[in-house]
């Protein structure tokens, strides 16, 4: 039977019978492409009862499981849970030029001076291309094997040849091309096809293969998403380019935490890990200024401070803004809608503008408590106190919920020299802090409408308000 051309989404990797131009599984326009499909197995293995046997073992076994190895970058071995796995297949992912082959290049480099076989392949560079960046990055006396190829039949007959091989880099998995498919390298089934039989050969041959995947407009890996579930392990690159700080962010690992984050800071030398993010994501903070909060926060394993800003300004059209960066739009909305409505403060007239410092993506609930501290001390024009933090998820009825990890947020707090910290009630039993974090002052808080009064007696106690910002707090309804 002769095989039919299909149409597949080149964003969510759906396929159609036939060209139209919007997708209807992802809703994406003029993202479908055609493409031939894979040809199907033939001979007996293909019919049915033609398979062999497969033999089934239980949980227990004999073997102990290989070490990791280790890549000599602290701060990318905690987000791969402690280093790299043998036989794992790992996608890392981020925006052109943010730094990950610069990250890898120096993994590769420390691997293979470690005395490992590693194998670095670039679709994207010339050899020669990759050794001047090497040199920039004082590199060059590493014993790294290079190569520059695209033909995925010619990678995998020169790493079955390899026995020893520790470590594969593919940079990136879009310039790969299986020349048994039709279509052009970095479409869906290239990609799907390619990544698979790499995916084998480093379960089969026993070393650890690393992909590098381009990322959409959007912000997701190009290509299928089948991708991601494909490998062990997902890596994603954060930050501007124009910033001087990256954050590699795990949102999948099948051998450690998900969520862990390491920060970087790219140099003239490369990226350079940052030990203690805290500090970083505050160096700049300035404590007398309304409209900031700091939330203690953690990402994956590790609690982390950082600055949220708050601005409100009068909106000069009949729709007030909302822009909001590092944070999730549609809580900020839920957040106003709270503090107007549960709390009495009014915002609605104001362009509201909320900012993450630093860089830094934050995606838990517990960040609702610092961000309402921010846009109150932003409407009151009183700054919060430069030694408090804040963390606790806001319901809809304005209450304050409790959140996870509420001593390793203090803690963490406590090392930086915080004095105080506003949270949930009951954070322990029986209502009393751990015995170590004694020498720090806990205001518990349950609704939001104690937060919103406590700026509302520093305006009055202060006084000198004009009529603006005297209407801006009222009683809490």
């Amino acid at each position: 039977m002769k095989n039919r051309t299909l149409f597949v989404c080149q964003a969510c990797g759906a396929t159609h019978p036939k060209w139209q131009g919007k997708c209807e599984a992802c809703g994406g326009w003029n993202t479908l492409q055609e493409e031939a499909p894979a040809p199907r197995p033939s001979g007996p293995a293909a019919k049915a009862g033609g398979g062999r046997r497969v033999e089934f073992v239980g949980l227990e076994g004999t073997a102990a499981p290989p070490p990791r190895v280790p890549t000599g970058i602290a701060e990318l071995d905690r987000v791969l849970g402690g280093g790299i796995v043998p036989a794992s297949a790992v996608l890392v992912g981020g925006d052109p030029g943010i730094g990950k082959s610069t990250i890898l290049l120096q993994a590769a480099a420390r691997v293979a001076a470690a005395g490992r076989r590693v194998l670095y392949v670039s679709g994207e560079e010339a050899v020669e291309q990759v050794r001047l960046r090497a040199r920039r990055l004082g590199l060059e006396g590493a014993p790294l094997a290079l190569a520059a190829a695209t033909a995925l039949r010619d990678i995998a007959a020169s790493l079955e040849r390899e026995a020893d091989a520790a470590l594969v880099v593919i940079d990136s998995i879009q310039t790969m091309w299986l020349d048994a498919l039709d279509s052009a390298p970095g479409t869906v089934a290239q990609v799907r096809a390619c990544a698979a039989e790499l995916i084998r050969l480093a379960k089969t041959r026993g070393f650890a293969v690393i992909l590098v995947g381009h990322v959409t407009k959007e912000g997701t890996l190009a290509g299928p998403r089948v991708l991601e579930h494909m490998v062990d392990a997902t890596l994603y690159f954060e930050g501007d380019r124009g910033h001087q700080f990256r954050i590699l962010r795990a949102v999948k690992n099948r051998f450690g935490a998900t969520d862990e984050i390491g920060v970087f800071e790219m140099t003239d030398r490369g990226l350079v890990e940052v030990a203690n993010p805290s500090a970083l994501f505050l160096a700049e903070r300035r404590g007398n200024v309304s409209g900031s909060a700091v939330f203690a926060g953690v990402e994956g394993t590790r609690p982390v401070l950082v600055e949220v800003q708050a601005l409100l300004a009068p909106s000069a059209g009949g729709s007030p803004r909302r822009q909001v960066v590092g944070w999730d739009a549609g809580r900020l909305s839920m957040l106003l809608a709270v503090l107007e409505s549960r709390c009495g403060l009014t915002l609605g007239a104001n362009d509201v503008y909320l900012n993450i410092a630093g860089g830094l993506r934050i995606a838990e609930p517990a960040a609702d408590l610092a961000v309402a501290a921010a846009l109150t001390s932003a409407a009151t024009d009183r700054p919060t106190d430069a030694e408090t933090v804040y963390f606790g998820e806001v319901g809809l009825s304005g209450e304050v919920r409790q959140v996870a990890q509420a001593e390793a947020r203090l803690r963490e707090a406590q090392k930086l020299g915080f004095a105080a910290a506003v949270l949930p009630r009951r954070l322990a039993r029986g209502g009393r802090p751990p015995v170590a974090l004694d020498g720090l002052r806990l205001t518990e808080t349950g609704h939001l409408a104690d937060l919103v009064a406590s700026f509302a007696e520093k305006t009055v106690r202060r006084g000198g308000e004009g009529p603006a910002r005297a209407a801006a707090v009222a009683k809490p309804a």
